[in-house]
């Protein structure tokens, strides 16, 4: 005899089994012409399994296993590093981990010395992780946003024991914008469901951009990594802090300033706009030394310490020299400026990879040059 069953349990049956299916894609992302990092995730309503490559400074394979709760947050996550040796074959090495407990996060990280060190976190409705270069954190974030009917929505994330706003907004059907609490903002494509298609981070002081696939051979992208680092052709740091001292005319300089890579990408009139103030490298604010009076450009500067700032321009554009040091680079105060000079500007024949800052000697005093890809910004300078 056959049973006739119900159209609404036949919903519910649907419904139910739709919730359970996993879904499986992955996450590529690049740095001009650079992978930085490769994601593979199975997904359902209320978990996250994901392999992860991240290859800054040199390639690990990472494993998070998240289990979430009724707001869509962290209920716990596990977090593993993995031999490259093995890859993600092995059993995997405990590295963090985060439980819900009543209204705290309970976060467990290992320490360089192999202790457990434990914080606690305020717990909020739906909070997630905050990942260095890791994304999925953000898709589960467009999912929850998609369901509701905000045009605004702050997201709490996790960045070590401290939740931080991320503001998501909705410019239209298929697009968001999410604002980094200090990096900016970032534009991205969405489905229906909030899943990432594409992540655009040019406006960012990171400017990655990550694309959606539906299907990573991890293991095998792991391998030539791997393989790669062995050879010494690994990516290195995200943007080495460079120190360089010079010395002539009896005077000595020191100069301190982050140094990314050109990476493939368009340089000044791109990734460094033209007409907007830069920090003139990454991260830190790029400071020089001098241990004796100088005259830049006709510009007086006492010896001491200072920040270097510039507003390219396709003609040459403004240097500026700060009296405040010690700052991050995104840290500005007008009201401190030394001064502003000129620069010049030049073409070079060969291209310079990392971004370089160069105090030459010349025959009436010297020359400090900014130098990246094949451009050159100039200033000269007297001694005394």
């Amino acid at each position: 005899m056959i049973k006739h069953i119900p159209i609404l349990a036949l919903l519910f049956l649907s419904c139910a089994y739709s919730s359970s299916e996993i879904e499986k894609a992955g996450f590529i992302t690049r740095l001009g012409n650079d992978t930085l990092a490769v994601e593979s995730f199975e997904k359902t309503d209320s978990s996250m399994v994901v392999k992860a490559l991240i290859r800054i400074p040199e390639t690990r394979f990472i494993t998070y296993n998240l289990v979430q709760d009724e707001f869509g947050g962290i209920s716990d996550l596990a977090i593993k590093t993995h031999d490259p040796e093995t890859g993600f074959t092995g059993e995997g090495e405990f590295s963090r981990s985060y439980k819900k407990e009543g209204d705290s996060l309970v976060v467990n990280i290992k320490t360089n010395d192999g202790s457990i060190r434990t914080l606690k976190a305020k717990y909020e409705e739906g909070i997630l992780p905050f990942l260095e270069m890791i994304h999925w954190p953000f898709e589960l974030a467009f999912n929850s946003a998609m369901r509701t009917d905000a045009d605004s929505i702050d997201q709490k994330l996790l960045a070590g024991s401290r939740p931080r706003d991320f503001v998501i907004a909705k410019i239209d059907e298929d697009t968001l914008t999410i604002r980094h609490p200090s990096r900016g903002v970032m534009g991205v494509r969405v489905n229906a469901d909030g899943n990432i298609l594409s992540l655009e981070a040019s406006r960012t002081t990171r400017k990655l951009k990550v694309e959606r696939v539906s299907e990573v051979d991890i293991e095998k992208i792991g391998r030539q990594f791997f393989e790669m680092d062995k050879q010494g052709k690994s990516l290195g740091a995200f943007s080495a802090a460079v120190e360089r001292e010079f010395s002539f005319k009896n005077t000595d300089f020191l100069i301190t300033h982050g140094s990314p890579k050109k990476r493939g990408r368009v340089l000044f009139g791109g990734i460094v706009p033209y007409g907007e103030r830069w920090r003139t490298g990454a991260d830190r604010a790029t400071h020089i030394t001098t241990s004796r009076d100088l005259t830049i450009e006709g510009l007086k500067v006492p010896a001491g310490e200072y920040t270097l700032f510039t507003i390219p321009e396709p003609n040459g554009g403004t240097l500026i020299i700060n009296k405040q040091t010690g700052q991050n680079g995104r840290s500005y105060d007008e009201a401190r400026d030394l001064g502003r000079v000129q620069m010049q500007v030049l073409k070079q024949d060969e291209e310079t990879e990392e971004f370089t800052i160069l105090v030459e000697e010349t025959p009436a005093g010297g020359v400090l040059k900014l130098v990246w890809g094949n451009t050159v910004y100039s200033v000269n300078f007297t001694v005394g």
